[in-house]
């Protein structure tokens, strides 16, 4: 779990440093936790009761509508944070699933940890307030690509942000998560230069 916590550290350095007393508590309350293919670790209705951090595999959090199509909402693979967060932080029920791609691994943090040490320790609360607002920052740039952008600059600006995804993530997925057919998905990735 050694190489676990030092990918963890280093996502966390990235939002904000803590000093060795802030991180040893933080660490203290991720333990592994894995998942298999097609998995749903979180279910539309159930409060989520983790943090969770990517070490291995892909996952993605979508919504089912009451015609049971898919909204695909995000993709979390590693390193990254995942689950659903704001059912997490407010403690409601889920209007989500999260669900695994793939065979996964994790740390997970339980919340009830992850408020006790929020509430100790000033710079875990405020590493985590940093997370969700670049999080909301990333979810607002997106709404407006899913509201005003054409299939293709919607295509394109996936690919400026994470080019390494198309190897990832299942193509139906993907279009699913921008919105588009999946045959005009497939037009865009020959049309494209990648």
């Amino acid at each position: 779990m050694q190489e676990e916590l030092r990918l963890l550290r280093k996502l966390i350095e990235s939002v904000r440093p803590l000093n060795d007393e802030d991180w040893d508590a933080f660490s203290g309350i991720w333990k592994p936790y894995t998942a298999g293919r097609k998995e749903v670790v979180t279910t539309a209705g159930q409060t989520e009761n983790y943090l969770y951090f990517v070490v291995k595999g892909i996952q993605r959090v979508y919504y089912l509508d009451d015609q049971h199509r898919e909204a695909t909402l995000a993709f979390m693979y590693p390193p990254s944070f995942g689950g659903v967060v704001d059912s997490l932080l407010l403690g409601q029920p889920s209007r989500y699933y999260y669900e695994t791609l793939t065979p996964s691994e994790f740390l997970r943090a339980p919340v009830n940890d992850l408020q006790a040490m929020m509430a100790k320790h000033v710079a875990i609360a405020d590493m985590v307030r940093l997370g969700v607002t670049q999080t909301l920052s990333g979810i607002l740039e997106r709404l407006v690509e899913v509201q005003c952008f054409s299939s293709e600059d919607k295509f394109r600006n996936l690919l400026r942000r994470s080019p390494h995804i198309l190897q990832l993530v299942p193509h139906k997925y993907l279009a699913n998560y921008l919105g588009i057919d999946a045959t005009n998905f497939s037009k865009l990735i020959n049309k494209v230069r990648i």
